[in-house]
């Protein structure tokens, strides 16, 4: 049975309903999806091999004319994919200088006509200078485009050097990522897949009560997300339906984009960087952001449960750093002093290990000898050392 799917990070809540999905169109179908992308430019390749095969230029058969307009038609498509990258400033600059450069090239042609330069020379000259300052004049203009400013125009507009963000489905189920953007620590574009929607959802809609809450709980963090004003939150439709895998279509859709992936799954951190992905470990932060412990120096813990070892004691830190205490078995469910031995950084995070003196402990917490012996003495001392007392009852043979 199908739900309808509606956007809760919109500011609604999560609404499902048991209907069929009556209206709803699928994602490759929309309006500005990836088959209309697609069918526009199998047009404008069909329209431009049909214009070189029929006036076949610069003498050329028709078949070899057809296929260096298929060949153009891929070259424009390539520029059309890095110019979508691009920030509207960058285009700007581009267009400026190009524009600039073809008149300074018209210009100093126009110098040319009136020298005793032969002609075919003089063609090459201006043919050159055409190109030459053609490309100083975009590449200079779009280098110089983020300094570019109409009037507030641009004033929305990220700067292109902060590479947008991608979220995956664990980074947003566990929620600290939240309290990271809040705290400006995370800037700019944040990108959000449909796939990574989609799979939140099924996580929110599952039989298991426990999925389920962690899935709203990602429903909710990620509206939270969304009301921050420092961030330009991006529902994108890309996807890529012959990958299975949702990580792999991270990969890809990182590599698209040019994006940063937020994560805190430690494989989809190895397999992105080894495929060049720069990649944002919220665990690696949790991590160089706890306190730094060096070997003897004090602490207090609370052995929560025995080792695995014999006669350890297991605590943890507010952060969740596991701490080993030797000799902490006897002081399960008690807060001790302990001392820091040693400390090991592993993949899963931090741990710290120490040591409980039990016997300092066992000699601060007992009572004083003198006060021990005043308190427990035989009967015989002290009949034997002094004056019995004095009873307060009367005896009967007295008057």
């Amino acid at each position: 049975m199908e739900r309808t799917y509606t956007r809760p990070w919109r500011g609604s809540a999560s609404k499902h309903s048991d209907n069929s999905s009556v209206g709803s169109v699928p994602s490759g179908l929309r309006l500005g999806g990836w088959w209309d992308k697609f069918l526009i430019r199998m047009i404008f390749a069909v329209a431009a091999v049909a214009a070189c095969f029929h006036f076949h230029p610069f003498g050329l058969t028709p078949l070899v004319a057809a296929a260096g307009g298929l060949l153009l038609s891929g070259a424009i498509f390539l520029i059309e994919n890095r110019l979508q990258r691009a920030s509207l400033r960058r285009i700007i600059g581009a267009a400026v200088g190009m524009t600039l450069g073809i008149l300074g090239a018209y210009l100093m042609g126009l110098v040319f006509t009136r020298t005793s330069i032969p002609e075919g020379s003089r063609s090459f000259l201006g043919v050159a200078l055409l190109l030459v300052m053609t490309y100083i004049g975009l590449v200079l203009g779009a280098n110089k485009g983020d300094m570019l400013n109409f009037g507030g125009v641009f004033g929305s507009e990220r700067s292109a050097d902060r590479s947008p963000k991608i979220f995956d489905t664990s980074v947003i189920i566990d929620g600290r990522v939240a309290d990271v953007c809040e705290a400006h620590f995370l800037e700019g574009a944040l990108v959000l897949p449909q796939f990574v929607l989609r799979e939140l959802q099924l996580v929110a809609d599952s039989a298991d009560g426990l999925k389920r809450q962690r899935g709203r709980r990602g429903l909710e963090v990620l509206q939270r997300i969304q009301k921050m004003p420092h961030l330009d939150v991006q529902i994108v439709d890309d996807d890529f339906p012959q990958i299975a895998e949702v990580d792999l279509k991270l990969i890809e859709l990182a590599k698209r984009y040019d994006a940063e992936i937020v994560t805190n799954d430690y494989n989809l951190n190895k397999v992105a960087t080894l495929q060049g992905i720069e990649v944002l470990n919220v665990n690696q932060l949790a991590n160089a952001l706890k306190p730094v412990v060096l070997p003897g120096e004090a602490m207090r813990v609370f052995i929560l449960r025995e080792g695995k070892e014999h006669n350890q004691g297991v605590a943890y830190l507010d952060d969740g750093t596991m701490v080993v205490v030797d000799n902490g078995r006897r002081a399960i469910n008690k807060t001790i002093d302990i001392t820091v031995t040693s400390v090991h950084q592993t993949t899963a995070g931090k741990m710290i290990f120490g040591r409980f003196d039990d016997r300092a402990e066992t000699a601060r917490q007992a009572p004083p000898a003198g006060a021990e012996a005043a308190a427990v003495r035989p009967a015989g001392e002290a009949q034997s050392g002094g004056r019995l007392p004095r009873s307060i009852v009367p005896e009967p043979n007295r008057s």
